[in-house]
């Protein structure tokens, strides 16, 4: 008798470790030691699965959109890389950032994620639009990563796609609404038909915006134009042009800019406005060449920089209108 009992009782000790094993195991501690969170599977634009938690509270951006977007739907990262050129964030989302009293901790330039900084952001999620999958398998091993943008998406696409990865959606269309109505009202004030030639001007020369970059489906938005020469299909922008050929960038209107304010490119700019192929463009004849930041009109974009390039148009474009 007192053997069976024996048996039993080693048998329901047996079953008693292996639930507590699976238990366990279901809610495996993270990599830092904290308990797991409630999760859900996905397949992002890299087609890839991954597991990401259901409400993320520490979001890392490795890229200008990631980081914009985030910013439009009321959520600050803890870190992001910087701006392309720049050696900090994208300048025009400087007005954005630190507003919940905490500093978005840098964590490398541009493209190039430094590890150590990602680890020590202690993210539970990662935005990135690297396609690298060596570095995305580094940043996997830190915290869930996602590549939310679909390559060759539009801007509000793109914005769209984030918002889906975060359970943002309606937030997401709120903003797009407010948008469309802003663009809305400036159409009716802004005289149509007007060309507008979106630069940047880099150490070698001037490159336009093809006619898919982000600035110019802005410009499109509200009904302007773009000169014939630079309505190549694409969303980057072209080589540099010669001095021979400035003819290109002509048009009613001009926004001209370089990554940064700082530098050869700037520097470079600086010094071909006195230069007579640059003084004999009508545009520069008619005194409507603006210069603006170019980390905002001629880089990927994002909701908040379509506000802030509808900020520069309304201001340049209006007094014409009247």
């Amino acid at each position: 008798m007192n053997k069976k009992i024996v048996w039993r009782g080693t048998v329901l000790a047996v079953l008693l470790a292996v639930m507590a094993f699976f238990v366990l195991t279901s809610r495996a501690p993270l990599a830092d030691g904290a308990p797991s969170v409630p999760s859900r599977e996905m397949v992002d634009a890299a087609e890839r699965k991954v597991s990401i938690p259901q409400s993320p509270q520490r979001i890392l951006a490795l890229g200008e959109f990631e980081l914009d977007a985030l910013l439009a739907l009321g959520i600050e990262p803890v870190g992001a890389t910087n701006g392309r050129g720049q050696s900090g964030m994208p300048h025009y989302l400087q007005s954005h950032l630190h507003h919940k009293n905490a500093e978005v901790l840098s964590v490398g330039g541009f493209a190039q994620p430094n590890m150590d900084k990602v680890l020590a952001a202690k993210p539970d999620l990662i935005l990135t639009d690297l396609r690298d999958q060596q570095i995305i398998a580094k940043l996997q091993r830190i915290a869930p990563t996602v590549v939310a943008v679909k390559t060759g998406s539009d801007w509000k696409s793109a914005f769209n796609q984030i918002a889906a990865v975060l359970g943002k959606e309606a937030q997401a269309q709120q903003f797009l609404a407010q948008y469309q109505t802003r663009v809305a009202a400036l159409r009716q004030k802004i005289k149509p038909d007007q060309t507008v030639s979106i630069v940047r001007w880099n150490p070698k020369g001037p490159g336009y915006m093809f006619k898919d970059a982000f600035s110019s489906l802005i410009v499109q938005d509200l009904g302007l134009k773009r000169p014939a020469g630079q309505m190549g299909p694409g969303t980057n922008h072209s080589k540099p042009l010669s001095l021979e050929v400035l003819s290109e960038i002509d048009a009613d209107w001009m926004f001209i800019g370089t990554l940064s304010p700082e530098g050869e490119a700037a520097e470079t700019l600086k010094a071909v406005q006195t230069a007579p192929a640059f003084k004999n463009l009508k545009v520069v004849k008619t005194q409507q060449v603006r210069i603006i930041d170019g980390s905002l009109w001629t880089s990927t974009g994002g909701p908040l920089a379509a506000l802030a390039v509808l900020d520069d148009l309304e201001k340049n474009l209006l007094p014409a209108a009247n």
